[in-house]
């Protein structure tokens, strides 16, 4: 049986071991005004389900900039399959990541699969979402080992303003 910890709210968050679209490691976006950053990991490009919701994301950044929250969007697809997401999905300037490492991942708590469909890569990340504050903590972790019933991207950006808005604490750390 394979080892799973997920980190804690009010953490920092570990390290994204990951290249951007330059083929240099991937680092956060840090705009100066933000006030927290949603990273979205996600399965690759095989996914139908995450083609939607990036390619939505990629639609509606405008929202979560002006709530000051930065966004970001990496998988552990290599080169060639996130070439082709370059060519097939409308990305818009969407800050991405691909070659997640597996140990990064994990570090994450996100959950790994193995191949079981022939457009599948050998080992892929199932999909995850952090919302950090600036400084690096963790403020709220959503982790799935299936593809399906994501937070909308709806939900986020009403949960983030209430967030924001109320000065909400983190939750789930007791």
């Amino acid at each position: 049986m394979t080892h799973h910890s997920t980190p804690i709210p009010g953490q920092l968050a570990p390290l994204i071991t990951a290249k951007n679209h330059q083929d240099n490691a991937f680092a956060l976006p840090a705009t100066p005004d933000n006030r927290m950053t949603a990273v979205f990991f996600y399965r690759g490009i095989h996914c139908p389900i995450c083609k939607k919701q990036i390619e939505e994301l990629a639609r509606r950044q405008g929202e979560f900039r002006d709530l000051g929250v930065d966004v970001a969007v990496i998988s552990m697809d290599d080169r060639e399959r996130f070439d082709r997401q370059q060519q097939e999905w409308d990305l818009g300037d969407l800050h991405i990541g691909h070659d997640l490492t597996e140990e990064s991942a994990r570090d994450w708590g996100l959950f790994i699969s193995d191949k079981e469909k022939d457009a599948e890569p050998a080992r892929f990340a199932e999909p995850g979402i952090a919302i950090l504050y600036p400084d690096g903590r963790i403020y709220a972790m959503y982790l799935q080992n299936v593809p399906f019933a994501r937070p909308t991207t709806d939900d986020l950006l009403s949960g983030l303003k209430f967030i924001l808005e109320n000065d909400y604490p983190i939750r789930g750390t007791a």
